[in-house]
């Protein structure tokens, strides 16, 4: 059963990192469903912003401990994928006001 692409992509990430691997290596970054795989990544960006993709590396992400005064616990784990596009293809802006 596939999953809608809006599904798969929950955001995209914008921080300094996600932003200069962006303009320097034409590749974007997103927190993507835990239990994605990088096929369905690479189709649900494919759908989203209509560009080819080149490859998607994934990493699980742990989450952080956070204390609420005297008791403390963790936020939930999730995945972050980079998604490199092919040569050529013109770049998503989803971060313009940044």
């Amino acid at each position: 059963m596939s999953k809608n692409p809006y599904q798969v992509i929950e955001k995209p990430i914008i921080t300094e990192k996600g932003l200069d691997v962006k303009e320097r290596a034409r590749t974007l970054c997103f927190r993507v469903d835990r239990h994605a795989t990088k096929t369905e990544i690479k189709a649900a960006v494919q759908a989203i912003f209509k560009v080819k993709v080149e490859s998607v590396h994934t990493t699980l992400q742990h989450g952080k401990r956070r204390a609420q005064g005297r008791t403390f616990g963790f936020r939930p784990d999730w995945k972050k994928a980079f998604v490199k596009l092919k040569a050529g293809e013109k770049m998503p802006e989803y971060a313009e006001n940044v």
